[in-house]
C-alpha cells in the first residue's frame, strides 16, 4: 500500500525539515563550495555589512527561528514589521519632503513654492546655525553664518514671510530644529492663530529631539534635564492643542551621520523615544494621548539589505516595547512612523555624479523598508546647499521609484527573504543589547550624562575611518577607481549681503514692536520656567509680541543654565 503524501507531510515536524536543510547546507559547503573556491578563490577574507556585521554565505529556513504571526504579522497589524498601514503604498505613496532653507525667509519661500510646483508633497525646513543654536542674526556669534546653511528666522515676522502664500491647513511642515524647537513651534502656532487657522487644522513635525543633540549633533540651549522638561511641555501642549502635530521627531539620522553603526542608530533612537515617553508619563499624561504623535527619523546608508532590515526591526521593537513597558493600548501608540533621509555622510566630493547612484539605492532601500516620508540628498551637497537643478534630480529619483520601478505594487516585497529576515532579527538582537545597557544606567538621560552613547559612536566612527583609509572598505572614487580630474559642477552661492538685509529687517521689527509687551512676555516665560506651568502658552504669547528667538532662549539660559559638553577620550 502506497503511503499518503499528505499524511506524511502532516506527520513531518518542522524541526525535521530544518535539520534536513541544515545537513544539506553543510554538505553543499563541504562539496560544491570547496570545489568552486578551488577554481575561484573568494574575493575577500571577510564579508561584512557597512556596520561590520558578519554576513553568512547562504541563509536557509534552518537559520531562522521565525513565527510568522509572532514576528511578522500583516501590514497594519502588531508588531508592524511589515508596515504601519494595511495597504502601504498601494493606497498612498510616502510624502516626498525635500529639505529646503537658505538665506532670507523670502528666498526660502520661493524655493518652497518651486518644490510644491514640482510635485513635492510636504515642506521640510532647514535653519541656519544661529537659529539652530538659539541666537539672533544680529548677535556677534552669528557673524558670517546668517542664512549660510539654512534660513534665518529671528521673529514671527520671518515666519510670516517664510510661509507667505502657503496654506498651513493644507500643507504639512517639518522643522528641523532641536534646542530652540519649542520657540519655533511657538512661532508657527502664533502664525496660524494670526491667520485665523484653527490649531487642530495645522499639521507637521518639529524635530525637538534634545537627546540626540547631546549624543551626536551638539546644537543645544540648556542642559539635558531642563531640555527634557521643555520637550515634555511641548508634548503635553501638542496633545491638548495641536492634535495633528508630531511633537517630537525622534532622530537616528544624526546619530548615524556621527559615525554609529546601524544597530547603534536603531538602539539609541529607540532608547531616546522610550525616555520621552517615560518623562511624559511621569508628568501624568496618558500614553495613548500623546504617543500616536511621536514620529521617527532614520538615516538610509549604503548597505542596502542592512538598511531595509533596520526599518523593519525598528517597527517591531517599538511596538513590543511600548506595549510591554507602558501598556499602550491605542494601535497608533505602537506604530513607528518614520521619515527617512539618504545618508549625507556617504556623499563624496570626488566624482560627485556618483552620488546620484548612491542616493537612488538608498532611496530604494527606504521605500522597501516602509518609510512614510523621504528626503533624497542632492549630488552637490558636499560642496554647498543644492541648486534647483540638483534638488530636482533628487526629487525625480523618488518619483521614478514611485511611478516606474514597480516596487510599490505589493506590500513589503522583501518579506520572507531568508537574508532580510535574518538581518532583521540580528539587528534587533544587537539593538536590544544596547537598550538593556541603557536601562542599567537608569535610562537615556543618565546614559547621556555619563557619556555612554557618545563613546560608543566615537569608537564606531574611528573604526570605520580606519577601514576606509586601509582600503578594507571601499568608497568608489575615493580609495578605489579614483580619477585625477574632477568635474566642475555648478554650486549654489549664498550672497553674504543677505546678512545685512536680515539684520536690518530684525532692527525694523525691534523698532516697531511694543517694548513693554516684550518685557512682560519674557517675564512670563521666566516665571513659567521657574514653576511647573507649561511654558508653551507663554512662548506663543511672546511670539505674538515679536520677541526674538534669542530673547526667549536667553530666558531659558538664564533660568536653567548652559550645557558644557563633557570631554571624551
Amino acid at each position: 500500500m502506497t503511503a499518503d503524501p499528505a499524511k506524511l507531510a502532516a506527520d513531518r515536524r518542522p524541526e525535521d525539515d530544518k535539520e534536513r536543510v541544515r545537513d544539506e547546507a553543510a554538505r553543499w559547503r563541504e562539496q560544491d563550495v570547496q570545489r568552486a573556491t578551488g577554481r575561484h578563490p573568494l574575493r575577500k577574507e571577510r564579508f561584512v555589512t557597512h556596520s561590520d556585521l558578519e554576513v553568512p554565505d547562504l541563509l536557509t529556513p534552518a537559520d531562522l527561528d521565525e513565527s510568522y504571526r509572532r514576528d511578522l504579522g500583516f501590514p497594519g497589524q502588531f508588531p508592524y514589521t511589515r508596515g504601519v498601514q494595511p495597504t502601504m503604498y498601494r493606497g498612498r505613496l510616502w510624502t516626498m519632503r525635500m529639505f529646503a532653507g537658505f538665506g532670507t525667509p523670502r528666498q526660502t519661500n520661493e524655493r518652497f513654492r518651486y518644490l510644491l510646483e514640482q510635485g513635492q508633497t510636504g515642506l521640510s525646513t532647514a535653519f541656519d546655525f544661529p537659529t539652530l543654536m538659539g541666537y539672533d542674526s544680529d548677535s556677534p556669534r552669528s557673524l558670517g553664518e546668517v542664512g549660510m546653511v539654512g534660513v534665518a528666522v529671528d521673529t514671527l515676522r520671518d515666519m510670516e514671510i517664510l510661509f507667505d502664500q502657503i496654506p498651513l491647513d493644507k500643507v504639512t511642515t517639518s522643522m528641523t530644529i532641536n534646542g530652540p524647537a519649542a520657540v519655533l513651534l511657538g512661532f508657527y502656532v502664533a502664525l496660524a492663530d494670526k491667520r485665523g487657522i484653527a490649531r487642530d487644522k495645522i499639521g507637521g513635525t518639529v524635530q525637538n529631539d534634545c537627546l540626540k543633540e547631546f549624543i551626536a549633533q551638539h546644537a543645544w540651549v540648556v542642559p539635558p534635564r531642563p531640555a527634557m522638561r521643555i520637550v515634555t511641555d511641548s508634548i503635553e501642549f501638542c496633545a491638548n492643542e495641536v492634535p495633528r502635530w508630531n511633537s517630537v521627531s525622534i532622530s537616528g539620522y544624526h546619530i548615524r551621520e556621527a559615525g554609529s553603526t546601524a544597530a547603534q542608530e536603531l538602539a539609541f533612537t529607540i532608547a531616546d523615544g522610550l525616555e520621552y515617553v517615560k518623562w511624559a508619563v511621569e508628568r501624568g499624561l496618558d500614553v495613548d494621548d500623546f504617543a500616536p504623535r511621536l514620529s521617527f527619523f532614520f538615516d538610509v546608508h549604503n548597505d542596502f539589505f542592512e538598511e531595509v532590515a533596520k526599518f523593519r526591526a525598528a517597527r517591531r521593537m517599538w511596538a513590543r516595547l511600548m506595549k510591554d513597558r507602558f501598556n499602550a493600548k491605542n494601535p497608533r501608540s505602537l506604530m513607528l512612523r518614520t521619515h527617512a533621509q539618504t545618508a549625507g555622510v556617504s556623499l563624496t566630493a570626488q566624482q560627485p555624479y556618483n552620488n546620484v547612484a548612491r542616493v537612488a539605492l538608498q532611496a530604494l532601500a527606504a521605500v522597501l523598508g516602509g518609510t512614510q516620508s523621504l528626503h533624497t540628498n542632492s549630488l552637490d551637497e558636499t560642496f554647498a546647499l543644492p541648486t534647483e537643478e540638483a534638488v530636482t534630480v533628487a526629487l525625480r529619483t523618488q518619483q521614478i521609484i514611485a511611478e516606474e520601478s514597480g516596487v510599490t505594487n505589493t506590500i513589503d516585497p522583501l518579506a520572507g527573504s531568508y537574508f532580510v529576515e535574518w538581518m532583521t532579527n540580528r539587528l534587533e538582537e544587537e539593538a536590544m543589547d544596547y537598550i538593556r545597557k541603557i536601562d542599567d544606567f537608569g535610562g537615556m538621560v543618565d546614559a547621556v550624562e555619563r557619556g555612554y552613547p557618545q563613546r560608543e559612536i566615537a569608537a564606531s566612527a574611528y573604526r570605520l575611518q580606519q577601514q576606509i583609509e586601509s582600503g578594507e572598505k571601499t568608497v568608489v572614487g575615493v580609495n578605489k577607481y579614483e580619477q585625477d580630474e574632477q568635474p566642475d559642477i555648478p554650486t549654489l552661492r549664498i550672497d553674504e549681503s543677505i546678512e545685512k538685509e536680515q539684520v536690518e529687517s530684525l532692527a525694523k521689527v525691534k523698532a516697531e514692536r511694543d517694548d513693554t509687551a516684550v518685557s512682560k512676555a519674557l517675564a512670563a516665560i521666566a516665571d513659567a520656567c521657574r514653576t511647573d506651568r507649561n511654558v508653551m502658552p507663554t512662548i506663543i504669547d511672546a511670539a505674538k509680541a515679536y520677541c526674538t528667538e534669542q530673547e526667549i532662549c536667553d530666558v531659558f539660559r538664564d533660568v536653567f543654565g548652559q550645557h558644557q559638553d563633557r570631554p571624551e577620550f
